[in-house]
């Protein structure tokens, strides 16, 4: 596979990476042999590595296992067995995991608590919630050796604890969904309303088809958990708020040049991608932001910048609970346990005061 990099050490074994005097970086299969022949892989890292995956089937060498072996193997026959997002996560995060535990290269069995420890330390200086996704990364590899039989030690991860993590803690209101959503273009409305009303994640969103319309439900297969719901498009008979926005984004969707199953497209017709959702929803924000400020609303302004697409998820849940109960908000969201849809509950039990017994009398 040619001979061994003294750069870029946290790339797999073979991917080579050039930056272009434009200064954006491509990246290659290097083959090896005479001539040297490369195959060109994109821009895109993510998917480079995926297409180094597909292209390769390296084994770790016999002795003096390292490191980027095991990774290399991981990369080849675990990440692809995971959700899209998933394997994009698990990509960057090794590649945090190869700058520290491959430059210089070390031994897999060499890799011990202590040094599991001086990876949080180093990571948590600029990212500890990465860093523990990072390390829960690197136990599961370790444990994957073991299951492969690579290594018969203990796993370095137990007994190291991660930094502590707090979660979000946001309740979208009204008034910030209302700015942002009045500073939409049409195929964010539609994500916004699709987002709020079924309580799903943006990526399960984008996926929504009229192939998945039947029988007066919305049929979602949620990519995270694989869990599948039925969402009525009906109530006593007449069409409800969900049923009428599909048949909204149906009529309009006549008219486009593009004819697309998908419900979220863009002003052709075509399928709406997670780049360009995040991009209008970056600049349907700022836009918000920006009006609130200059109207002299500094409260509406700071809230809307802390507004994130998926905090929809939880506002769903919230105002599902508070109108129909927790179960209700439960089977909506699609959760396992009841305790995890109180995680999403924002604003709290709504509850009566005590009875007044001094003071003026009702």
């Amino acid at each position: 596979m040619g001979r061994r990099p003294t750069k870029n050490l946290n790339l797999p074994s073979g991917l080579r990476a050039r930056t272009k005097p434009s200064g954006k970086t491509y990246y290659y299969l290097d083959t090896g042999g005479k001539p040297r022949r490369e195959i060109p892989l994109g821009p895109d890292y993510v998917i480079a590595v995926k297409k180094w995956a597909e292209l390769t089937h390296a084994e770790p060498r016999a002795a003096a296992v390292t490191f980027k072996d095991v990774s290399d193997l991981y990369l080849q026959r675990v990440v692809p067995t995971k959700a899209p997002r998933t394997q994009a996560d698990n990509i960057k995060e090794m590649a945090n995991l190869l700058k520290f535990f491959n430059d210089p290269p070390i031994d897999f069995e060499a890799i011990e608590p202590q040094h599991v420890r001086q990876y949080l330390t180093w990571r948590g200086e600029s990212a500890k919630v990465r860093a523990n996704r990072e390390k829960a990364l690197l136990s599961h590899i370790w444990n994957m050796a073991r299951d492969w039989g690579l290594t018969a030690l203990s796993n370095p991860c137990a007994g190291i604890k991660g930094f502590k993590e707090t979660g979000r803690d946001i309740y979208v209101e009204d008034d910030v969904l209302q700015a942002v959503y009045a500073a939409a273009s049409r195929p964010l409305k539609d994500a916004l309303d699709l987002a709020y009303l079924t309580g799903q994640r943006p990526a399960d969103v984008l996926k929504m088809s009229a192939t998945h319309i039947r029988d007066g439900a919305l049929r979602v297969g949620q990519g995270k958990t694989a869990k599948k719901l039925r969402i009525a498009l009906e109530d006593s008979g007449q069409p409800n708020a969900l049923g009428l926005k599909l048949a909204e984004i149906a009529e309009r969707k006549k008219q486009a040049r593009v004819l697309d199953l998908a419900m979220v497209v863009n002003r052709e017709g075509s399928r709406l991608t997670a780049y360009a959702l995040d991009n209008a929803f970056d600049d349907a924000r700022a836009k918000a932001a920006d009006a609130a400020s200059k109207a002299g609303n500094e409260d509406l302004s700071r809230d809307i910048k802390a507004f994130q697409f998926r905090d929809l998820r939880a506002k769903a849940g919230t105002d599902k609970a508070d109108a129909d109960g927790i179960q209700a908000a439960q089977r909506q969201l699609g959760h396992a346990s009841i305790r995890m849809t109180e995680h999403y509950v924002r604003l709290g039990d709504k509850v009566t005061p005590t009875a007044r017994k001094t003071g003026p009398q009702q």
